[in-house]
């Protein structure tokens, strides 16, 4: 065999988020974009700010070529490292500094350079179910082993008894998302605090460092001015892999960075390990128009009224039809119960109504389809009937 088994792998099967988006694809040409309702893929609707458009505008006039699109240092553009750690200041009171900046392409490059720059081989990393499908993916590829804590029943909050259980010596970090994907769910400041604490006990017991990991593309997408709880101000030995791709709605752009808490233990070195892996990785030198860009619009978010409309048009419709759902405080997506037993029976007969949702089993949670609304509020209202005829298949609909 010439070729790696297991990159094969990966290539030959997308993810079933991107299996269902190339079908809708494929479905959208064949019978017409406006037919099928597409909530598989969390790619923002809204626009950017108007700020970002002419960020982008004013820089290409006012920056030579060789500063717009040359290489930056490798971990990025000093003055827009401390525009970050200055914007971390401000916001959360972390005295932090551009020394601890890590500029990357999104958030799924800052995980896979942090785990590689914690990851020894067989290390083990904890995930809290439900989790983004690609964790299993990049811990993997740091030599990891992942771990899943399954999630308090209902309310999709963290079972600290089941955390706790999980935690061995073998552990070196945990990897925690809020708002999360694929749930919607905001941890509450009682929840991170105490799952603080265990790691404070759990680092004591074992003589090592457990790293926390904070994955935040989400955190600007809140309602009703829910708190989203700073990891670093809770944990010192925490990391945040932060991401712009749904604060500014720039997905397609792959900007984002790493901060590493300075008050953890040997932070110097970790941040030279987190430059390390990122040379290894090649992840060096991330896109110096939009490092720019961010700079910019550093106190700049997207407006998230669009996406609270949208969700409280599906949330309270599908729950009138009688699907029971978990109602989000956060991000985008709503988190629906199958009713058959298996969730992709369920995405089976959703599709025959051109209902394209995920089923969430590779989410680490059985029996639950997410449905990304981070669509056009038509499509949202077009697809309502078709929702309703699904629960009358099931016979969800109170007569």
């Amino acid at each position: 065999m010439s070729y790696n088994k297991s990159a094969y792998t990966l290539g030959s099967k997308r993810s079933v988020i991107r299996e269902i988006f190339e079908y809708s694809k494929a479905r959208k040409a064949a019978i017409g974009y406006d037919k099928v309702f597409d909530f598989s893929l969390g790619n923002p609707s809204v626009e950017p700010p108007e700020e970002v458009t002419e960020a982008i505008l004013s820089l290409t006039k006012e920056l030579k070529p060789t500063l717009l699109h040359g290489y930056t240092s490798a971990q990025g553009d000093a003055a827009v490292r401390k525009a970050v750690a200055d914007n971390i200041k401000n916001r959360f009171g972390v005295d932090i500094s551009a020394d601890y900046i890590y500029m990357t392409c999104g958030a799924a490059a800052s995980l896979s350079i942090v785990l590689k720059a914690l990851f020894d081989q067989g290390d083990e990393c904890i995930v809290f179910a439900p989790f983004f499908t690609e964790y299993s993916v990049f811990i993997a590829n740091a030599g990891g082993k992942i771990v899943v804590s399954e999630p308090e029943n209902k309310t999709f909050q963290i079972d600290l008894a089941d955390f706790t259980n999980r935690i061995t010596e073998k552990t070196k970090a945990v990897i925690i998302n809020s708002p999360n994907n694929p749930s919607g769910v905001v941890y509450t400041e009682e929840t991170v605090r105490n799952v603080c604490e265990i790691l404070k006990r759990k680092s004591r017991e074992f003589g090592h460092e457990i790293y926390l990991i904070s994955d935040e593309p989400y955190r600007e997408l809140v309602y009703n001015g829910i708190f989203v709880p700073y990891i670093m101000n809770y944990y010192d030995s925490s990391i945040v892999c932060y991401s712009y791709s749904k604060s500014l709605s720039l997905p397609g752009e792959r900007i984002g960075y790493i901060a590493v808490n300075p008050k953890m233990h040997e932070s110097a070195e970790i941040y030279l390990a987190v430059c390390g892996a990122g040379r290894s990785l090649g992840y060096v030198c991330a896109p110096a128009l939009f490092q720019q860009v961010v700079a910019r619009c550093i106190d700049v978010k997207v407006k998230i009224s669009p996406y609270k409309e949208n969700r409280d048009l599906l949330y309270n419709n599908l729950t009138d039809f009688g699907f029971e759902c978990v109602k989000p405080d956060g991000a985008f997506y709503l988190f629906v119960k199958s009713p058959d037993v298996d969730a992709v029976s369920f995405y089976e007969k959703a599709k025959k109504y051109e209902l394209l949702i995920v089923p969430c089993d590779d989410f680490g949670v059985k029996g639950y389809v997410r449905i990304a609304y981070c669509v056009d509020k038509k499509t949202i209202v077009d697809s309502l009937p078709y929702f309703r005829k699904l629960a009358e298949d099931y016979k969800l609909i109170k007569q």
